[in-house]
């Protein structure tokens, strides 16, 4: 107990020494004041500083987005009810699409839960709709063929080209559908039995044209980047989706694991190619045209988590660059419709939201600039400026997917904590590739839609089967690293300086860069140094990004 406390008496010396301690530092910094009113603005500051913290406020106002969805979704709780209004006498026919690409390390997990499904075969069409240019054609083709003899209702469809990717496969399998119902599900999911049944009883209401389901994720626990990628779902399909299905503001199909009246989807003009996010663009012409979306939290469908860096970015730049598309083409008609301005309002903020990668990029560039000239303006001014600006644009993440991940595991929430400076260390790595999407987009630059891999991985070890669909990005890795040098290079000017509560925000660009640099050169070369086998000669060239 007594070395304790000489311990504790020593450590409140340190902090009270006249010379040496906090309180020295604290008073010397901020207290100091000699050379006030000393600093004068000139042009080099202003024309460092107005777009600094013009991106800041821009920043800001998405950040206050981010609390209004938190506070929407708690104030509109009500409005959401888990059962159907009502159930449908007779079960309605059902066309199960299933969109694939050069999936054949998971094709069959995929059909055997399709075909497992609760629902009577005779109301039952399931469509293999395989655009696949490697051997994945003769495993799904082979795997069809079987579950058929076992007198399943399951066709395959192959296109000899890939016209309108997966917009037109689709498009291509509605036209044969039989259901006036389509459910689509992409490859990588595990829909449970139930889950027809669960979703088929919302559309008795006559004006719901689509309802979407929560991702679940098959392979949340198997590293720290498959976790974070959970989060970041599950504040999309929790707070964002919640929000805006309970305020009645649109929201989107995502794509899988969702349910369309096959009317809506005609009445929305059909699927259409001309954007990389064909899921967005249809909500959004199928809501101007009258019909009502519905989401159902409590309906899980399980899913496989990208776990490479490369596959993450692609999937992420693809995203990034289809709703800036989908805005352009969109959000014209939005403002020309009826719609309220408050559900006017929400679609501009939802999506133009990846907008904010290249103002990232425009305050990284101008970080530094602005710290030295701001470093002689006075601790005061910067805390009165830079906090309010921090609260509302970092720390509204913070308690976005906290709350998120709050709702969907009461018990266990807290271990969010852990994982939020990794977030937002990913979030800001991810700036360099969504960018370029980004910019793509604006300039009208076309793209191919490029799948994201699917590597059959749940558990932490387990080795990848599909080592021959990886892909690398050869110069984007190289300026992210860089780019944390850069950083490092603020930190040690704030060192220099003794302006010491700046650098842990400085040290989230510094993590941020270096990870996503690094894993995108390295992972996946450590299986080739253990076993000497090359996985990448079949995948030489390398991965288009942007797409």
């Amino acid at each position: 107990m007594r070395v304790g406390a000489l311990r504790f008496q020593g450590a409140l010396g340190m902090f009270f020494a006249p010379q040496n301690g906090w309180r020295h530092y604290l008073k010397s910094q901020y207290a100091d004041t000699t050379f006030k009113g000393l600093y004068h603005w000139n042009a080099f500051d202003a024309l460092m500083l107005i777009p600094y913290f013009a991106v800041m406020i821009v920043l800001a106002l998405y950040g206050i987005h981010r609390y209004t969805m938190c506070y929407q979704y708690f104030r509109y709780r009500k409005n959401y009810n888990p059962n159907p209004p009502a159930q449908f006498d007779e079960l309605p026919m059902v066309t199960v699409q299933l969109p694939i690409y050069n999936e054949q390390f998971v094709i069959d997990r995929l059909i055997e839960a399709i075909c497992a499904m609760e629902y009577p075969r005779e109301k039952l069409d399931i469509q293999v709709l395989d655009d696949s240019t490697d051997e994945t054609e003769q495993v799904a083709a082979g795997i069809v063929e079987r579950y058929k003899a076992l007198g399943h209702p399951i066709e395959y469809i192959h296109r000899t080209n890939r016209y309108g990717f997966k917009a037109g496969a689709l498009d291509a399998g509605l036209k044969v559908a039989r259901g006036e119902y389509v459910a689509i599900f992409d490859a990588d999911f595990v829909p449970p039995p139930d889950w027809l049944m669960k979703v088929i009883h919302h559309f008795s209401e006559p004006g719901i044209g689509m309802v979407q389901t929560r991702w679940g994720h098959l392979n949340r626990n198997y590293s720290m980047l498959t976790q974070i990628e959970a989060i970041l779902l599950d504040g999309h399909f929790v707070m964002e989706h919640g929000a805006r299905a309970r305020t009645g503001e649109f929201f989107n199909f995502n794509g899988t694991a969702g349910m369309w009246r096959r009317k809506a989807i005609e009445d929305g003009g059909g699927w259409q190619h001309d954007t990389l996010t064909e899921d967005t663009d249809l909500s959004y012409r199928s809501q101007m045209a009258g019909w009502k979306f519905k989401y159902l939290p409590d309906v899980e469908c399980p899913s496989e988590l990208p776990i490479e860096m490369t596959a993450f970015k692609t999937q992420q730049a693809r995203w990034a660059k289809g709703l800036i598309q989908t805005s352009i083409k969109i959000l014209p008609q939005v403002f020309r419709s009826g719609m309220s301005r408050k559900n006017k309002i929400e679609s501009v903020y939802h999506l133009t939201a990846n907008l904010s990668y290249p103002l990232m990029v425009i305050m990284s560039a101008l970080l530094i600039p602005a710290m030295i000239c701001r470093f002689y303006q006075g601790w005061f001014q910067m805390l009165l400026i830079d906090v309010p600006l921090f609260t509302a644009s970092t720390f509204s993440i913070a308690v976005f997917y906290v709350m998120s991940e709050r709702e969907l595991f009461p018990k266990t929430w807290k271990k969010t904590f852990y994982y939020l400076p990794f977030l937002m260390a990913l979030g800001i790595g991810l700036t360099i590739t969504n960018t370029k999407a980004v910019m793509e987009a604006l300039f009208g630059i076309k793209s191919a839609f490029v799948r994201t891999p699917k590597y059959r991985v749940a558990k932490k070890g387990e080795k990848s089967q599909a080592a021959k669909y990886r892909k690398r990005l050869k110069l984007t890795p190289w300026i992210e690293l860089l780019m944390g040098c850069y950083f490092a290079g603020a930190i040690w000017y704030t060192f220099a300086n003794k302006n010491y509560f700046t650098a842990p925000f400085l040290i989230l660009f510094v993590m941020g860069y270096w990870y996503t640099g690094l894993m995108s050169l390295l992972q996946g070369r450590f299986e080739k140094w253990r076993s000497g086998v090359d996985t990448d000669e079949s995948s030489a060239k390398p991965y288009p990004v942007g797409v």
